[in-house]
């Protein structure tokens, strides 16, 4: 028997394939499926099942495309209902994978569909549970993005996971191996640890989820306290997963387009794209196409991605570095952003060249940003997450999280400078930008972020660890 755990960081998510005697089974599969089959060919094996947790959200699952390309059925749990053919297990039904044996375990909560799947060594000993969204390592899933049925709340659901976790899952030996379907960074959950493989032994002394004096009242409070609004893409992730998708290279195929500078305008005009810049920040703030919006392929850029565009279907043209055209487009598309319809051939060196409007961003070092702001009585504005600025910040700036910048447009002065900055540099480059292609351009970015700013012996607030708040 062999385990291999897929882990894709930007994404925060964990893929699996089980290989046993000759016959492979995948869990989770990611949009680009070659990387299984090579592995399988590579084994000698045949891919025999591919087996979904639930219908995920913050990404689009391979399952269809793996199917398609194998024979091999797409195994579901309980109560789900796809627009493509799909074998809907039974709860404890079991299936045999060479000499290994996979346990359906319904573990309604998260979403009504989700599914544990524990797997049984050739002994029939209990071995692991692919735990999918129902149990992360430090935390569980979220009960409020599941598609409501009826009269279904979140709270229900919530109990439904309380249910699930204790009749399913805490009976289990504690040296089963839990593999989850996210770690830290994640946002289908608030709490995960940066490991992604633990025992339930483990967990079951330090979750909080998990405890076994939690009452159901006590369980439900905790879960659904303190949950950020989901990004508006979830939704729609959910509905590829559901009903299905084009395939990767028929999305890679469309957007690998070269567009000469005058080309990426017409098209940019006729069908309203957003001009996505990827390159590093460091080259955005330096020059880039007026109104462009900048989101790095060196971040989480699927995720940014999602929270931001939200809308899936919206055509995107890229600027991008040479050879990553490819990488780019299958990055987007594990989020669902199919409608990649052309890069920048030649890149930005090919715009200047071709006469076009350059843009820039004022980006400053914190030693200057520490003496502007007292000189100016500046507004600074951090795009931070909330637990980051409530654990520290710096005394009278304001928070405005990226990921709710939208909402905090009306925040921002209209003439005066005002100073924006992240933790690192990454994200306020990005809210930079979302400000500049919205007319604002009265701003400077602190380079290097927060930790930079504490070096410069700004005036930060007391540390508070995020644990207590």
């Amino acid at each position: 028997m062999n385990i291999e755990q897929i882990y894709t960081g930007c994404l925060a998510q964990g893929a699996y394939y089980i290989e046993s005697n000759g016959e492979v089974a995948i869990i989770d599969p990611l949009r680009e499926i070659d990387p299984y089959i090579k592995r399988a060919t590579a084994d000698n094996a045949t891919i025999k099942y591919i087996f979904e947790t639930h219908f995920h959200a913050d990404f689009v699952s391979g399952h269809v495309s793996l199917s398609k390309a194998t024979g091999a059925p797409i195994v579901f749990g309980p109560n789900a209902v796809t627009g493509f053919d799909a074998l809907i297990a039974k709860d404890l039904q079991e299936f045999k994978v060479g000499n290994v044996t996979i346990v359906v375990l319904h573990t309604p909560g998260h979403t009504m569909e989700s599914t544990t799947y524990l797997l049984r060594d050739e002994n029939g000993k209990d071995h692991a549970i692919f735990s999918g969204d129902t149990l992360f390592l430090g935390d569980v899933g979220r009960p409020d993005l599941a598609q409501k049925a009826g009269e279904i709340t979140e709270k229900d659901l919530a109990g439904f996971l309380f249910d699930s976790l204790r009749t399913k899952i805490m009976p289990l030996a504690d040296d089963v191996i839990v593999y989850p379907a996210h770690g830290a960074g994640s946002a289908c959950g608030k709490n995960m640890m940066k490991e992604t493989v633990d025992t339930l032994g483990n967990q079951k002394g330090m979750n909080y989820a998990l405890r076994a004096d939690m009452t159901k009242e006590e369980f439900i409070k905790e879960v659904t306290d303190g949950l950020a609004p989901p990004p508006k893409y979830f939704p729609l992730n959910v509905k590829m997963n559901k009903e299905g998708y084009d395939d990767i290279a028929v999305v890679q195929e469309r957007g690998t387009r070269p567009l000469s500078p005058d080309e990426l305008e017409v098209i940019a005009n006729e069908t309203s794209a957003i001009v996505l810049d990827v390159r590093h920040q460091n080259e955005y703030v330096k020059e880039h196409i007026p109104r462009s919006i900048f989101i790095g392929l060196n971040g989480s850029f699927a995720p940014w991605v999602g929270a931001l565009i939200a809308d899936v279907k919206q055509p995107i043209v890229l600027v991008v570095p040479e050879g990553l055209e490819k990488e780019a487009i299958t990055r987007l598309s594990r989020v669902g952003f199919d409608n990649t319809i052309g890069f920048l051939k030649g890149g930005i060196e090919a715009w200047k060249a071709a006469g076009k409007e350059i843009d820039s961003l004022r980006s400053i070092s914190a030693d200057e940003a520490k003496v502007e702001i007292k000189e100016k009585s500046a507004e600074v504005f951090d795009v931070r997450k909330v637990g980051e600025y409530q654990s520290e910040h710096l005394v009278d700036a304001k928070s405005t999280p990226l990921s709710m910048l939208n909402s905090h447009l009306a925040e921002f002065p209209k003439e005066t400078p005002f100073y924006i900055h992240c933790a690192g540099g990454y994200r306020s480059v990005i809210a930079a930008s979302i400000l500049k292609s919205r007319g604002i351009h009265n701003l400077v970015d602190i380079a290097g972020g927060f930790a930079a700013m504490r070096n410069a012996d700004m005036n930060i607030t007391k540390y508070v660890c995020p644990s207590t708040l």
